[in-house]
């Protein structure tokens, strides 16, 4: 199953960084702004999660929950939250279960190496769990302004 706009976005259970687990659908009644991401600790990955923490409060006032999915175990999510004082939640898809399920689990290639790993992506979720726009091999710069500006649009 891969996420189509305009159905229903597909549910998971991940561990958050201080171990809790949570069902994507819990965000219900919120709009969730839902990104994936390949590392902690890397430069673009930290770009990307400062964006979203120093525009938090926007989307906050919007109805809406950012949460960033990767990789990495939640004990490495944890170190990454409080390095960079991130208020919003970020899940442990080790196994890349949600990011199969939202299709953004790739082969890469780097330097002529390939390897599976997450492609940079982000999906706006609506308040009744329907997905309502994707946005797919992100660039870092400049891509939170953009989404939360598509947000202050509808």
């Amino acid at each position: 199953m891969s996420a189509i706009v305009g159905e229903k976005a597909p549910d998971f259970t991940l561990s958050g960084a201080n171990g809790e687990t949570v069902k994507l659908e819990e965000f219900k009644g919120n709009y969730i702004v839902l990104y994936f991401y390949p590392k902690d600790m890397t430069p673009g990955c930290t770009t990307e999660a400062c964006d979203f923490r120093d525009q938090h409060e926007k989307f906050q006032e919007l109805d809406a929950v950012i949460v960033g999915v990767s990789p990495d175990p939640a004990e490495r999510h944890a170190k990454f939250i409080e390095k960079h004082g991130l208020p919003f939640m970020l899940l442990a898809d080790v196994e890349h279960e949600a990011a199969e399920k939202y299709g953004v689990w790739k082969l890469k290639k780097t330097f002529g190496k390939e390897y599976m790993g997450i492609e940079r992506s982000t999906f706006l979720i609506d308040k009744e769990g329907v997905l309502m726009k994707e946005w797919r091999n992100v660039k870092v710069k400049g891509h939170v302004k953009e989404a939360l500006e598509y947000l202050k649009g509808l």
